[in-house]
């Protein structure tokens, strides 16, 4: 795999490379057994979540006004003081029912526009908070009645780059599925340059899992950047929890970027169409002297890495939503 020359002076992170043609690629069916994609599912599926599931990005909880979502079938509200804590609990108003997401935050202080309930993020008049937690890229609730696991303290958050040395964006989409069908997608990466011809070249699948001690998927592989300009790395796959699989480049150009991918059920686990909610957090980083002025332009790259991981997911959520099809009529066991 090419790597940056350690020799004085700038490089360019760019390779040209033809490749080939994409019905010319080596077949990866056969190393795509089912068998190993579902045995890392289901390692994924028994580790703890402790009952917290993936709300949004951080910065779509702004000060001023209060955000809506609901997990699990669960209506969620959050908002943030004048200090910038974060607040979490029902979105349900407890006096007659109304959507909390639709009321104002006055002074850090999320007021009904029913009939002006005044909550501050503390227990009152029968409406209670939610454990929240804001890791600075990702809001994370707890939802104990939902996830049904030992609850804990903190949600495994991956490992990323130090804060202030890269540039985050986070993307969300919704499919007609359940969070198991979009973890399996990232869990069969041999699909890449099959389904993702626009965005990947070259790909190879150096090591699959071995087991629980050995459960990371080592790729190599090229990402398009235009044309025959690809930028080639090495990558592991691994899901540190049941909602989340991981991709961290770990040679290569931007070495130690990760791309976490949650998915966090929006519908109750007893609804006959189930919908999930992926939400794709990219951090890019890397040691080039340059990537100061990636840093200062980050509101400008943000749509544009949205909208690049935006083109991968309406593929893969075709992906996730015909495995859960064929899965829930009995078509394919998925």
């Amino acid at each position: 795999m090419a790597e940056r020359a350690g020799r004085a002076g700038w490089t360019s992170p760019l390779r040209r490379r033809r490749g080939p043609d994409w019905a010319e690629q080596t077949p990866t069916w056969r190393a795509a057994r089912p068998a190993l994609i579902a045995d890392a599912l289901k390692r994924a599926s028994a580790r703890p979540s402790g009952n917290w599931f993936v709300v949004g990005a951080s910065r779509d909880v702004r000060p001023g006004s209060p955000h809506g979502r609901t997990v699990g079938g669960v209506e969620v509200v959050l908002w943030r003081s004048e200090a910038g804590d974060l607040h979490a609990g029902s979105g349900i108003c407890p006096h007659l029912g109304a959507p909390l997401r639709d009321g104002r935050v006055v002074c850090g202080t999320l007021v009904c526009h029913w009939h002006g309930l005044a909550l501050d993020g503390s227990a009152a008049a029968g409406w209670q908070p939610y454990p929240v937690h804001d890791d600075g890229v990702l809001v994370w609730v707890r939802l104990d009645g939902v996830g049904g696991e030992e609850p804990s303290e903190r949600p495994v958050v991956p490992e990323r780059p130090a804060p202030g040395t890269g540039v985050d964006a986070v993307f969300t989409a919704v499919g007609r599925c359940e969070p198991q069908d979009v973890v399996a997608n990232r869990l069969d990466p041999w699909h890449g340059s099959w389904f993702h011809p626009h965005s990947f070249v070259d790909l190879t699948v150096a090591r699959a899992p071995r087991g629980d001690q050995d459960d990371a998927f080592v790729v190599d592989v090229s990402f398009r950047v235009a044309g025959r300009l690809v930028v080639p790395v090495r990558a592991e796959f691994t899901a540190p929890g049941p909602r989340t699989v991981l991709m961290r480049i770990t040679d290569g150009e931007g070495a130690t970027s990760v791309v976490e991918t949650h998915a966090t059920p929006l519908t109750s686990a007893a609804d006959e169409r189930p919908r999930t909610a992926v939400v794709e957090a990219v951090v890019a980083t890397s040691d080039r002297r340059g990537f100061a002025l990636a840093r200062a332009a980050a509101p400008v790259l943000r749509p544009l890495m949205r909208r690049t991981a935006g083109r991968l997911w309406r593929d893969d959520l075709a992906y996730a939503e015909r495995r859960w099809t064929l899965r829930s009529t009995g078509r394919f066991p998925g």
